[in-house]
């Protein structure tokens, strides 16, 4: 899961507060979004996150915005105390940040998650946000099965390694597809860089098609090794759950 070494998360936001460096930037060897490249890319935050006989925590994870109402991220970003995908209200404080590519120089606009559905095929959960986004383009959901060698765009709000912190810098990257499974898509670093790949807090970051006039959603970041690497990364298909998320989603486009 992409959502790990989250107890060690305040303790980097402390070291970098105090040394005054910037934020871990998001995806190993990525490059910078710029504003309005993504517009359906979400950051989430949870706050006070209460594991089972454990201490409080935050973390955050990365989504995608799918509907006025509802986004699409990795299931596990919403979990009990211990960490057993949940639906529902939400167990801890979500925020969802839309409308930026820097939350450092642009706050966008947040929403509060509110309700949650997990998906009973992959690790893919939609949430529900408190207040319909209008100004923002959806992305569309993908309906054909991925292909092998196929190139997909992916961004999210992750570190640049696997001990770094969440974000307030958008980056994306370009993957290639190397397998394709039941419910999972698994792909390899492509560009800027071989070892481009996702990091702890990208959990949930689109992966998208964009051959066509418009983005498609292919699949979601679910798990992989530590970054950077140049190994399979796991992803949750998005058209095998497109008919589960008709029933769920009801302003889906």
């Amino acid at each position: 899961m992409r959502v790990r070494r989250l107890l060690t998360c305040a303790l980097a936001v402390v070291t970098v507060g105090a040394l005054g460096t910037s934020p871990a930037a998001a995806i190993a060897n990525g490059a910078v979004a710029e504003e309005g490249q993504f517009p359906y890319a979400v950051k989430l935050t949870m706050t006070g996150i209460q594991p089972t006989g454990g201490t409080a925590y935050d973390s955050a994870c990365s989504a995608a915005l799918i509907s006025e109402t509802w986004i699409m991220t990795a299931g596990h970003c919403f979990h009990d105390g211990d960490r057993n995908r949940v639906s529902g209200e939400p167990r801890y404080g979500v925020t969802a940040t839309l409308g930026t590519a820097n939350t450092a120089s642009n706050p966008g606009q947040t929403r509060s998650v509110t309700w949650v559905e997990q998906s009973p095929e992959n690790d893919i959960a939609v949430a529900r946000l408190s207040e319909p986004v209008t100004d923002l383009a959806p992305v569309a959901l993908g309906t054909r099965q991925p292909g092998r060698g196929q190139v997909l765009s992916f961004a999210g709000w992750g570190a640049t390694s696997s001990s770094g912190t969440w974000s307030e810098q958008l980056h994306w990257g370009e993957v290639k597809v190397s397998s394709v499974r039941p419910t999972t898509v698994l792909v390899k670093g492509y560009w800027p860089a071989k070892d481009t790949s996702a990091c702890p807090y990208d959990s949930g970051a689109p992966y998208v098609d964009t051959s066509g006039p418009a983005p498609v959603l292919v699949s979601v970041e679910s798990a992989g090794p530590a970054c950077p690497h140049r190994r399979d990364e796991t992803t949750a298909r998005v058209d095998v759950v497109v008919d589960w998320v008709r029933t769920v989603v009801t302003d889906l486009r």
